[in-house]
């Protein structure tokens, strides 16, 4: 690691001496930089993809991609960085801009169909996950193939992709709370129950997968919260949830009673919980 460092300094140190020497030649020391520059530092481009601003990262690689065009990692550092950046009609086209490399493979294809989804292009996304042959397996793959057939509502087909998913990583939780709300959607209100636990026993931590819970057990009338870490803002919050599925299933009085005890609960504060107490505490006028 130290010696594109040490590279870098000696070039420094050209220029610093070429305000004295105008014999240096500035283009020499131009294609020096384009040399050592960051996007040889495979590390950097690690840390862009992973920490700091997403749009950072974008402007990053934009800059790395236009000094050297034709590497493939650059491309798709930027297409990384535009999906980070929730920038996806953009990075749509940086991906369809890697899968056309000739260095490409079938996982950037996955990719591109992730990208394809996340610009709500389902179609194409399906499209391109079926060009690519089945021989290739990846968690990513069959997270994308669930998706797609629980949008088709193909359930079986879609237990059975989740299921393969599962069984492709050791960090499930973002997969198996899906996987919950998929069986939420479909009525499947106990399985999405067992799902949601199964996702807060690798992620206690996850709220999205928290509130599902609190959603799959207020659908079959169980109003109480379960024995799972929470903060007392996410008590809050999970009370309202429950309040409001409460008042969905006609259970008004237990709504308003959750709606009130997710007021007080809240160590600030809390507008949703109370506006909607008040709207369903205010006197009907003929």
């Amino acid at each position: 690691m130290r010696h594109p460092i040490l590279v870098i300094l000696c070039v420094a140190g050209v220029v610093g001496l070429s305000a004295c020497d105008k014999a240096i030649d500035k283009e020499a020391v131009d294609r020096e930089f384009a040399g050592v520059n960051a996007i040889d530092g495979t590390g950097l481009n690690e840390l862009m993809l992973t920490a700091g601003d997403p749009n950072e990262a974008v402007a990053y690689f934009q800059r790395a991609d236009g000094m050297d065009p034709d590497r493939i990692d650059l491309l798709r550092g930027l297409a990384k960085s535009l999906v980070r950046a929730k920038r996806n009609t953009e990075a749509v086209a940086a991906w369809n801009k890697v899968v056309s490399h000739a260095d490409a493979t079938d996982e950037d294809r996955v990719s591109l169909a992730d990208a394809m989804i996340r610009n709500n292009e389902w179609e194409r996304a399906e499209a391109t996950l079926n060009a690519i042959p089945p021989t290739h397996e990846s968690y990513q793959r069959y997270r994308l193939e669930a998706m797609i057939a629980d949008s088709n509502q193909n359930w079986a087909k879609a237990d059975s992709f989740y299921e393969t998913a599962v069984g492709l990583t050791t960090k499930p939780a973002s997969v198996l709370n899906n996987w919950g709300y998929s069986k939420l959607t479909r009525g499947d209100y106990a399985g999405a129950e067992k799902m949601f636990f199964d996702t807060l026993r690798h992620d206690p931590g996850m709220f999205t997968a928290k509130n599902n819970l609190v959603l799959a057990r207020g659908a079959q009338g169980n109003y109480t919260l379960p024995v799972m870490q929470m903060s007392q803002v996410e008590r809050a919050e999970l009370l309202h949830t429950l309040g409001l599925a409460a008042i969905k299933r006609g259970d008004v009085e237990i709504g308003k009673g959750l709606l009130r005890n997710a007021v007080e609960t809240h160590p600030q504060h809390f507008d949703a919980a109370a506006t909607a107490l008040a709207a369903l505490e205010a006197p009907v006028s003929n």
